[in-house]
């Protein structure tokens, strides 16, 4: 009997030592918060980024994306990682959803995390890709964003509660609405990389004077507060004749490097048609700003060789775009990973 319950102390006494070592382990990596970081392939120089600006608080993990031969997807996680999903403080999955056809795969990966206990769920979707058509106008119309936001909405619940989805510079702010309750939704935006480039302009060029242009009076509305202390040029759309052309309809461009700003450019032909009414002010400079770089059937190429504009800046939202702009001027790629990695740190970008 005395010889049993030694035994039974000691078999106790192993297993609160390893019940100890777990969570210290745990504790460590929650307290620390730290984040394991999935990402889409078509992400992948994004997420790389986002872990080098994160540092040692940052731990990507390598998911394959195979197919099997009839086309569907063929996923699977990290086996360590998907064993150790609760020990993180936080998981976040970088997505995008540039084409229909990479949307299944990654919504296969946004439904598996919660249910493999990944804490503090964060799907970034740096570009809402089905924004533009947010309503309905006629009978008959399907408004796709709501479609969209009902896919992500369907995420199941992990051991922290519901999951967030974080969009950057959603193109009409009430699509935060579509979303259901089952999820939360951050909006987020790209404009402060602008911000930092801007002043890195002015130090390198203290004499050159900046003023933002907004092509219409959504754009004003919607980041005129995120400018504040530089001059503002509002223009407008104006019917001329048969025509529609557009003017300035507020601010000073002469002499002024004019920058344009938007969410998003999908033609070009708005903010060509902003430049040329700047220039014949006497605009020193004209260049654009706009987080999502959609232009579809390549329409990117009438700014290349175009002396209207001196520089092009867009983020990595959509990676096609990326790929298809590298190295060709006036376009110049500014990271979303430096907002991102400070967003999962808890870091707020200025109101």
């Amino acid at each position: 009997l005395v010889q049993a319950i030694a035994i039974s102390q000691e078999s106790l006494l192993r297993g609160m030592a390893t019940q100890t070592r777990f969570l210290r382990r745990q504790s460590t990596d929650v307290v620390g918060r730290r984040w394991l970081i999935f990402y889409h392939e078509s992400m992948r120089e994004t997420a790389i980024k986002v872990k080098t600006e994160m540092g040692v608080s940052g731990v990507l993990s390598e998911l394959t994306w195979n197919r099997f031969n009839d086309g569907f997807p063929n996923l699977q996680i990290d086996k360590d990682d998907a064993a150790r999903l609760e020990t993180f403080h936080g998981t976040c999955l970088i997505v995008s959803f540039h084409t229909p056809e990479v949307i299944f795969e990654q919504l296969a990966l946004v439904y598996a995390l919660p249910k493999m206990r990944a804490r503090n769920f964060r799907i970034i979707l740096p570009w809402f890709s089905t924004g533009t058509m947010e309503r309905v106008e006629k009978i008959g119309q399907i408004a796709t964003a709501n479609s969209l936001a009902r896919m992500l909405s369907c995420c199941p619940m992990g051991p922290g509660g519901p999951a967030t989805v974080v969009i950057y510079d959603i193109h009409a702010l009430q699509e935060q609405f579509y979303f259901a309750d089952t999820v939360l939704v951050e909006l987020k935006s790209g404009v402060w990389l602008l911000k930092e480039k801007l002043e890195q302009l002015r130090k390198e060029c203290p004499e050159e004077e900046i003023a933002i242009v907004f092509p219409d009076d959504g754009a004003h509305k919607r980041f005129k507060a995120k400018f504040h202390g530089l001059p503002s040029i509002v223009c407008a759309k104006v019917r001329e004749g048969e025509k529609r052309i557009v003017t300035v309809k507020e601010g000073e461009p002469t002499g002024r490097h004019c920058v344009i700003i938007d969410d998003l450019v999908q033609s070009g032909g708005t903010l060509l048609e902003c430049a040329k009414p700047l220039n014949d002010l006497g605009a020193a400079k004209v260049s654009c700003f706009v987080t999502h770089g959609v232009f579809p059937k390549e329409s990117w190429k009438k700014f290349v060789g175009n002396g209207l504009i001196h520089k092009f800046w867009i983020t990595d939202s959509i990676p096609t775009t990326c790929a298809a702009i590298a190295d060709k001027a006036p376009f110049e790629v500014l990271s979303l990973a430096p907002l991102i990695a400070r967003y999962l740190q808890g870091i707020a970008e200025e109101d």
